[in-house]
């Protein structure tokens, strides 16, 4: 049987079973549909009630411009060694303590800037799930191995490359690259970065078909 909303909802609520505060990952690759999954997972999981899941993405780690130039990494943007591995793992560390019964604020990630925005993103005490989501989850390599033992779960998304490459395009042209620099950008930098993620599938507890987004009908 195919995989449908309503049955990654209930799996999703059943990670809070014993009451701690639980954390799914969702990774895979760029443009592969992890946010638009995410953010469907905690809309419809919250409703219209108090929020008990909340939205953490990978991407406010993120390394700054500034420093990306500094270490001569900024046409490599997006690279694993681009992001703050060690800080996201520190994140997740508090964020599964649920200490003091504090709100934890996380950085986001401003795509018209292009850059972290830090403190961005609020998780209240109240919160019993967070899903982060990001390409890096199951990388087992450098400071990224210290996120998955911190993972209750972890999905990997999965779209057909000719979906994924042309939603990939369509976003950096969203965001001000031209069309022939944005499938430069794509076919390069992305796609190295899409490949080493694709590795990393197996490691997954469930892979989950791209399309599977929404509540079927």
């Amino acid at each position: 049987m195919p995989i449908t909303f309503d049955d990654l909802l209930a799996r999703a609520r059943a990670l809070t079973g014993t009451g701690r505060r639980a954390i799914l990952g969702i990774a895979g690759g760029p443009g592969a549909g992890k946010t638009t999954l995410a953010e469907a997972l905690v809309r419809e999981l919250n409703g219209d009630g108090a929020p008990w899941a909340a939205h953490v993405p990978m991407d406010g780690f993120h390394l700054a411009d500034a420093e990306l130039d500094r270490l001569g990494r900024r046409d490599r943007k997006g690279a694993p060694d681009t992001f703050d591995a060690a800080g996201y793992a520190a994140l997740l560390r508090r964020l599964r303590a649920d200490e003091d019964g504090e709100t934890v604020y996380a950085p986001g990630f401003e795509r018209v800037l292009e850059q972290p925005i830090a403190g961005a993103l609020p998780v209240p005490p109240e919160a019993r799930l967070v899903v982060t989501e990001g390409n890096y989850l199951l990388l087992d390599s450098g400071p990224w191995a210290r996120v998955r033992p911190l993972l209750d779960e972890v999905w990997f998304c999965e779209a057909d490359e000719e979906t994924r490459i042309r939603r990939l395009v369509a976003r950096h042209e969203e965001f001000g690259k031209s069309h022939e620099a944005a499938v430069a950008w794509v076919l390069g930098s992305d796609q190295r970065n899409a490949d080493l993620v694709a590795a990393t599938r197996d490691r997954a507890d469930l892979v989950v078909p791209g399309v599977v987004g929404r509540r079927t009908a």
